[in-house]
Formats: C-alpha cells, sequence, structure tokens
C-alpha cells in the first residue's frame, strides 16, 4: 500500500495535532474542546477500538495492538482517511466550520508523509510530562475506568512507552518550530485545559 492508495477526495481538513505519550491527557483534552469549541476531537485509538476485530483492519488491529505495537503506517492513515470521509457524508464533522483535533495521529514519521497531503496543520498542542511512571498510574487507572483491554497488560504499557520514545516523540520535530505551543500535562486536567484556552483562544474561538 502507498500514497496512491489512501483517498484524496475532499480536503484537506484543517487540522490541530494533540501530541504527546500515553497518559498526557491528549483524550481529556481533546473532548473539552470539542465540546467547549464546537470542533471535532477524532482519536485514532477510538477509531482502531471501534473496528470489528471480524473485519481485515480490526484484525490487522488487534493483532498489533495486542503486542504493543505500531499499526502499519499505510494501513493507519487508510482506515483514518475513510473514517473521516464517513464523518463528512453522515454529518457529524463539518470541515468548513470545524477544526479536526487529531488525536494519536501521525505516530511515525513515514505517517507525517502519507496525512500531510490531507491536512493542512493549524497548531501543535504538546502536552508534555517527563514522569514516565507518573504516565502509567495513569494508564492503569483509566484502564480499570473505561475498561480498555490493552491499557491492563504491564508488559503492554511499557511497550507503548517504548514505542513512543524510540518512534512518536520525533514526529514533532517533522513540524515548523512555530506551529508548536508546549503545556505542563503534570497538572489537573482543568488547569491544562485552562492553560491551552489561555495560550490558543484567538486560534480555538475563530475556526470558521
Amino acid at each position: 500500500m502507498n500514497k496512491e492508495m489512501i483517498p484524496d477526495e475532499g480536503g484537506p481538513f484543517r487540522s490541530i495535532l494533540l501530541f504527546g505519550p500515553p497518559g498526557a491527557g491528549k483524550g481529556t483534552l481533546g473532548k473539552f474542546l470539542s465540546s467547549a469549541g464546537n470542533h471535532y476531537h477524532l482519536s485514532s485509538g477510538d477509531i482502531f477500538r471501534g473496528l470489528s476485530p471480524e473485519s481485515e483492519a480490526g484484525k490487522i488491529f488487534h493483532q498489533y495492538a495486542g503486542e504493543g505495537k505500531l499499526v502499519p503506517d499505510e494501513v493507519t492513515i487508510q482506515i483514518w482517511r475513510h473514517y473521516v470521509g464517513g464523518l463528512i457524508a453522515t454529518n457529524c464533522y463539518f470541515p468548513e466550520k470545524q477544526f479536526l483535533l487529531l488525536d494519536g495521529i501521525p505516530r511515525t514519521k513515514a505517517q507525517v508523509e502519507l496525512i500531510d497531503p490531507q491536512i493542512e496543520l493549524m497548531q501543535i498542542i504538546s502536552l508534555e510530562m517527563p514522569n514516565a511512571e507518573g504516565l502509567l498510574d495513569r494508564l492503569r487507572r483509566r484502564a480499570l475506568i473505561e475498561r480498555r483491554a490493552d491499557d491492563f497488560d504491564e508488559g503492554v504499557l511499557r511497550s507503548r512507552m517504548r514505542v513512543y520514545e524510540e518512534e512518536t516523540a520525533k514526529v514533532i520535530n517533522s513540524y515548523p518550530k512555530e506551529l508548536v505551543s508546549r503545556f505542563n500535562a503534570d497538572q489537573p486536567p482543568l488547569d491544562v485545559l485552562r492553560d491551552v484556552l489561555v495560550s490558543l483562544s484567538d486560534l480555538l474561538t475563530h475556526s470558521s
């Protein structure tokens, strides 16, 4: 699979990248900004977890996720693009009025290249929390609250952290520094939200 196999009808979609390690609070922040600012929070994890285990894409996802590995880049972007098309077709997402809040994608430099023609990147919100054990504690609590099977296994959790450090953490270097806004994620979610809104209110309230 290559770029030619990724559908490109529509777009590019104005997007804000929510960036940070597993457990940093990307999903929580995305939900806040989605409900408060009328943007569309799109989590790649939610997309994949919603795949039928019997589908071809679902089988691929569960095989990789069960080992704490990333789904192949081309498959990831193709599934993402089809999903966005479905959101537009069902009037769930309105590109001319809303930002896409991208959570968990792109995760590798290859994904950056594959998704680049599909999006117009407006900003990167980088949630930073260097305390790795604190992140693991958050993931364990999330597993209990949300019943996420992929967050229960300690080995899988640590593998995901290694994958982030070795691959995903480098993604931010693929973008211009002036697009990156950094925030302290080692504080309560409402404090993170406050900091983001104070810093980026002009952008977030004037998307249309």
